[in-house]
């Protein structure tokens, strides 16, 4: 009966089970019930264990319970009770059992039970155990007048015993708890979250929430996972003589405690995954799914905005788009607003590029997040918000005004989305089409006799924005791009370079036509022209055309198309090559086609003495007269008759780049690119916006500050892996309706809700707990061990802990922080409360108080002696009584052993 693969576990306690039996006893039926496996080893209970009541209550180990198979669960008639106890102890006796035995009695609200254990031969203990719901005595609320009840159940009553000397041992726990906020609180900022989901979005609400510094207040307000706590204060058993000296314990403060065990109290709802509950940006990802599931029904956004649309019939019913000030709301904080938040202000995730998507702050992943609390996140809605968007974009075009959000640099991010791609190539046509138009009224300035302008500005003067300067030694060309600043400063070095350098050139190289260079950005190196001895002097280029991906893909599959021949390479980048040519001619007006090829291309040109024999030390430079001209030749693929390389040469007229025409067209690039925003299939808009909005969803969320929790950590790091898995589907646009990705995509939805849900505890614990990290990584990790089988990745669904019981030692430095919580009560808190308990902590009353006392006796030399040797000697538990409630509910458990 005792085995534990017949019991079953109970939930309190992961050593404690039970045996369940059917008992039949004159003509009624009871059910009797086996408890054991959690012991104490005779030892007085121990507080930070999760006991059963009746184990608490009798400081028993294992133990018997009978009752009747009834409604009520209880025997009402006292007799009834008393015949039965017999029956159950004659029969533990017949067998040799100690097994104590319960049954319950009286109204179950009273939870009442009279019991009783044979110990043997010689002693008995006898059990009783009842409770006072109302009118509980002033003298029943104190100390003092508890340890006089026990006294009097074992000391005369004629006895003064406020005047007598017992030794009773006392041990008492006390548990006080703090609530962070109010429940009318909780039940008001519900029924404001209902009004208007976006209003609370955009962070309308004028109540402080425990978010609103958390990186997600932006875009929702998460309600508080941590609802409060639970301090238990346990004292160690001491010994107590008389009742003064409970009145000096019930002045103790709980710090005097030996222990504090602390117990978050959680909100029910970080467990719950209905649909109702869910809130933050998981609930709103499950809303553009199903957007992204629908947007196969037509070519173009277009279409889901007209009611005509013949596919509409199937989301009529859930397509309310939100009023056009709504419209313009979002529309001003993305493009006038937006204009003030820098690009990139805070830092994304280490492992956020394995995502194929927008950056955080730029404007298409704002647009995306929008898009979740825009009205329902419903197709219709998406596409009136995009079909705004997109004329605004247009708007921001046709004026030449900068596209808010989107960075100028001189490439384009391939790693992102398409879509980002695109706008941050606008962006930099709509900068180039405004310095084209500065430069024209430059122009026109200039022109005007009576403009002071016209004499400033000489032929130094070069549109450095469109230029790039090459390497730092210009031993060959340089594609990076320096911002004017930069440019500036590398003129200067440059300059201070080419003036050291010639200290060392001979006196004919002064008379070169410096008259006649344009565009020079400097001296290279050492390097001497062929057929002239000047210095070679590298010129300002044209930065390489940006392309977005699907531009290199087309380049790609011509050049695959008509094979990959060096000719139709060098073809497709003429206009590159004839523009350096241009640059270098302009430059270098002496030099030939052999000095660009040394500059541009070293490796075709080949030294025919490297060693420079005949110069002492193996120090000749180009600059010395005794080894110019160098000694060299092009290569066999450059000296072939009728390369293309020399062709262009010949065609490329000396012009520097502020006069040659630019290779980026930005009026054709533009336009192309608004056409591509305007006739986006509606799927490959969805598919981009789905990849966005997980990325800056979880972009957002790993801002969040919770500490050094490693677990935290660790499962955002797996979000991003599981994130890049599923959503790379996506980013070739192969998806089709019938498509498996929607229903992964599904789930990726729970694992991010999951996430989120954690992230919120780790941000409350972590802010609550700010002077106790290890409590708060403490607790975090047990929840995480709680939680983790409802994430799919611990065990099978039938084996979920109902309840979050897991409980902290609080060490000695980390008390003040705890104390720090529970700040004393308003008046508007505590008007309600009676103080009638002592033991108060910062104000606070406990709301549960537990006490043991305990009387204890030798066996040998009285009337508890037994003839076995091996009980004398010992002490027993003559009386122990068990006593717990507040000042408006006591319970009261007593156990007396006998000699019979």
């Amino acid at each position: 009966m005792g085995k534990k693969k017949d019991a079953t576990p109970l939930e309190i306690s992961t050593n404690l089970y039970k045996v369940k039996s059917d008992l039949k006893c004159d003509n009624k039926n009871y059910s009797m019930e086996y408890y054991f496996g959690n012991s104490n080893h005779g030892k007085v209970v121990d507080w930070e264990l999760s006991l059963h009541e009746l184990q608490l209550c009798f400081g028993v180990q294992e133990f018997l319970v009978i009752a009747p198979q009834s409604i009520s669960g209880v025997i009402l008639d006292s007799p009834e009770a008393s015949k039965l106890l017999s029956a159950v102890a004659i029969a533990l006796t017949n067998c040799s059992s100690f097994w104590p035995a319960f049954v319950p009695v009286h109204d179950p609200s009273r939870k009442a039970y009279i019991g009783i254990q044979n110990m043997g031969t010689t002693f008995t203990r006898r059990f009783e155990a009842d409770r006072i719901g109302t009118q509980v005595p002033i003298k029943l609320m104190h100390l003092e007048g508890l340890y006089e009840l026990f006294v009097s159940k074992f000391a005369y009553s004629s006895m003064d015993i406020s005047m007598n000397l017992f030794k009773v041992h006392f041990t008492m726990k006390l548990t006080f708890k703090i609530l962070l906020s109010d429940d009318d609180d909780i039940r008001r900022d519900d029924a404001e979250m209902t009004e208007s989901v976006y209003e609370s979005a955009v962070g309308t609400s004028g109540k402080g929430q425990w978010d609103d510094d958390c990186p997600w207040s932006e875009w929702y307000s998460s309600e508080d996972p941590v609802k409060g706590f639970e301090l238990i204060a346990s004292w160690s058993e001491k010994m107590v003589e008389s009742s003064l000296e409970m009145a000096e314990l019930e002045n103790s403060s709980p710090h005097e405690a030996k222990k504090w065990i602390l117990f978050p109290i959680l909100s029910p709802n970080i467990t719950d995954t209905t649909m109702g509950n869910r809130v933050g940006f998981s609930s709103q990802l499950y809303l553009l799914i199903d957007a992204l599931d629908m947007s196969f029904q037509a070519q173009f956004m277009e279409d889901f905005v007209s009611v005509e649309n013949p596919g509409s019939d199937n989301f009529k019913s859930s397509t309310a788009v939100p009023p056009p000030t709504v419209i313009d709301r979002v529309l001003k904080e993305l493009f006038h607003e937006g204009k003030k938040s820098p690009y990139f202000a805070k830092g994304e995730h280490r492992t956020s590029q394995a995502i194929k998507a927008a950056a955080l702050d730029s404007l298409f992943a704002q647009f995306c997040l929008h898009v979740l609390w825009f009205g329902n996140c419903n197709i219709r809605a998406i596409a009136t918000l995009w079909v705004e968007f997109v004329r605004e974009v247009r708007w921001c075009w046709d004026e030449v005004q900068p596209l808010p959000r989107m960075p100028i640099s001189s490439s384009i991010d391939l790693s992102s989305c398409l879509i980002n791609q695109k706008l941050q190539m606008l962006a930099i046509c709509i900068e180039r089409k405004h310095q084209s138009i500065e430069e024209f009224q430059d122009c026109l300035e200039s022109q005007d006799p009576e403009s002071p302008r016209a004499e400033e500005d000489g032929p130094v003067s070069e549109d450095l924005s469109t230029m790039q300067t090459p390497g730092e030694n210009f031993d060959g060309k340089c594609d990076s791009h320096l911002s004017p600043e930069v440019e500036f400063e590398s003129k200067g070095n440059l300059f201070e370079e080419r003036t050291k350098s010639e200290d060392v050139i001979s006196f004919t190289d002064q008379k070169s036509t410096d008259s006649t260079r344009r565009g020079s950005a400097g001296i290279v190196g050492t390097m001497m022209l062929l057929n002239s001895y000047q210095s070679m002097h590298a010129p300002f280029t044209q930065d390489a055309p940006l392309m977005t991906e699907d531009m290199h893909e087309e380049r790609l599959q011509a050049v695959e198309a008509f094979g990959d021949s060096f000719d139709f390479s060098a073809q497709l980048e003429k206009d590159i090559l004839s523009s350096d040519m241009s640059a270098f001619k302009a430059a270098n007006p002496d030099g030939v086609f052999e000095d660009f090829i040394r500059w541009h291309s070293p490796r075709d040109w080949e030294d025919s003495d490297p060693k420079d024999e005949g110069l002492p030390n193996g120090s000749a430079t180009e600059t010395s007269k005794d080894n110019w001209p160098p000694r060299g030749h092009l290569s066999k693929r450059m000296s072939e008759h009728g390369n293309l390389w020399r062709q262009l040469w010949n065609d490329a007229p000396a012009l520097p780049v502020s006069e040659q025409k630019s290779l980026l067209d930005p009026n054709r690039e533009g336009e192309k690119i608004l056409h591509y925003l305007e006739t986006l299939r509606p799927h490959q808009l969805l598919e981009q916006m789905v990849c966005t909005a997980f990325k800056a969803g979880a972009d957002t969320l790993s801002q969040t500050s919770y500490g050094g929790l490693k677990l935290m950590k660790t499962k955002m790091d797996q979000l991003y892996s599981t994130m890049a898995s599923v959503l790379k589907f996506l980013q070739g646009n192969r998806l089709s309706a019938e498509s498996e990705v929607i229903d992964d995509l599904r789930r990726l939805c729970v694992v991010f809700e999951h996430v989120e849900k954690l992230m919120a505890l780790a941000a409350s614990l972590h802010r609550k707990l700010l002077q106790a990290p290890r409590l708060s990584e403490a607790i975090f990790k047990d929840y995480y061990e709680f939680y983790l089988p409802r994430m799919g990745t611990g065990m099978s669904s039938n084996k979920f802990e109902t309840e979050f019981n897991k409980k902290q030692l609080v060490r000695s430095h980390e008390r003040g922080a705890i104390s720090s919580l529970f700040t004393p009560p308003t008046a508007s808190q505590s008007w309600r409360k009676v103080l009638s308990m002592g033991n108060l902590f910062n104000g606070h009353e406990p709301i549960l108080r537990e006490i043991i006392f305990s009387l204890r006796d030798r066996v040998s030399g009285n009337h508890y002696a037994d003839s076995t040797p091996t009980a004398r000697g010992e002490a027993i538990e003559t009386h122990r009584m068990y006593i717990s409630g507040t000042s408006n509910d006591l319970r009261v458990a007593l156990s007396v052993t006998s000699c019979d």
